[in-house]
């Protein structure tokens, strides 16, 4: 549906010029729920403008449902983006309009005829949820229910394609879910595909069906989301996993986890397939070693389970040695020594983001695709 190859967009000039995307050749498939993730300055949210081109490429070729985005006129991008909906993070709603007015806007906008306007409102409210809202203002919804209609605003011309830039941010876990089992909906009835921007690896666990990791505005690492949490091969990446599973010990929490556990100490990952909790506890049985669980956590990803358990041993050397042997013959494991002949984990990281990660993305333009619409009205005296 979406196809980046080598793509690049640079603001500014000369010296100054900062490259926001630097030659992403990435595919998004039709249908799919597709995570792209960074912190914050790593040209995500500039990535996803290029698509409906609220930001126009400065090199290299973009094609969304086989369209040349980058040969296209303004008349022909005008057709493009009324197949695109588009769903912020702070919600972008028109507070003077109901519920219903700032869902039925991009269907007056499009010229449908009021009555069809009507019935396309009600079905939409319905379908997201806050049907009994169609009268309420903006500032009488919580949070959620404002994201409720932002999505509702974005599916009322039928979209091919749903970008959500940073949608969940602005709200509480639970509504987080809530929002996230909508989009969900929305992808497995409608079949749109969604383009997920996001700084929180949860969201990407949560919805999504494939990954990019940018940093620096390079997608460094992509694929799908359980085999990028399974085998992070970025330091970027690693980051995300941590802050999302906090599986793994830290270096500083393994450094007192030793010093109440003088035993040798390994970490086991627990994988579809491999590593499942009562291999571990077979092959302690099998090799006669006592194993106690000191660290870790196991969750699903994409209805697979995924995590790792730290475990301190004890028994022979030789049979813990051969006992991490077996082990690595269906999961990775990480011997993580002693407290007299400490070894360190190489996944484990520290620290919220890696360096030269500080900052937003460069200045941009509108924010919302309606917004020159809104600001022609306010300029002849319309609603604010």
């Amino acid at each position: 549906m979406i196809s980046f190859r080598e793509v690049t967009k640079v603001f500014g000039d000369g010296p100054d010029a900062v490259r926001a995307v630097d030659s992403v050749t990435l595919d998004i498939g039709r249908g799919e729920i597709f995570g792209v993730i960074g912190y914050s300055g790593a040209g995500k949210s500039t990535l996803v403008r290029l698509v409906n081109a609220l930001e126009r490429v400065s090199s290299g070729q973009l094609l969304v449902d086989g369209q040349d985005v980058t040969a296209m006129g303004e008349a022909q991008l005008r057709q493009l983006r009324a197949g695109i909906g588009m769903i912020f993070q702070q919600f972008n709603l028109m507070n003077s309009r109901t519920v219903a007015g700032n869902v039925a806007y991009p269907l007056k906008v499009a010229k449908w005829p009021k009555q069809k306007r009507q019935e396309r409102v009600a079905e939409l409210l319905e379908f997201v949820g806050i049907a009994d809202k169609a009268r309420s203002y903006p500032g009488q919804l919580s949070g959620g229910q404002k994201q409720r209609v932002g999505i509702a605003r974005a599916l009322a011309t039928s979209p091919k394609i749903l970008l959500a830039d940073e949608a969940t941010s602005a709200l509480d876990p639970d509504t987080t879910q809530d929002v996230l089992t909508l989009l969900k909906r929305v992808n497995r009835e409608l079949g749109i595909t969604i383009v997920v921007i996001t700084h929180e690896m949860d969201v990407v666990r949560s919805i999504g069906q494939r990954v990019a990791v940018m940093e620096q505005g390079r997608v460094v690492e992509h694929g799908r989301v359980y085999d990028v949490f399974a085998s992070p091969r970025e330091r970027a990446t690693r980051r995300f996993v941590a802050t999302t599973l906090k599986d793994r010990p830290s270096p500083e929490a393994l450094e007192r986890l030793r010093h109440r556990h003088p035993g040798r100490m390994i970490t086991v990952g627990i994988r579809e397939g491999g590593g499942k909790a009562n291999d571990l506890t077979a092959v302690l049985r099998a090799h006669g070693v006592d194993g106690t669980i000191v660290f870790g956590g196991i969750t699903e990803i994409d209805e697979r389970p995924f995590g790792s358990l730290t475990v301190e041993l004890g028994g022979d050397g030789a049979a813990i040695d051969a006992l991490i042997a077996d082990l690595r013959g269906t999961t990775d494991v990480h011997d993580l020594g002693t407290a007299a002949d400490p070894r360190d984990d190489p996944s484990a990281v520290t620290g919220d983001a890696p360096p030269g990660s500080a900052g937003d993305d460069p200045p941009r333009g509108p924010a919302d695709p309606y917004g020159p619409a809104i600001d022609a009205i306010r300029r002849h005296g319309g609603p604010r």
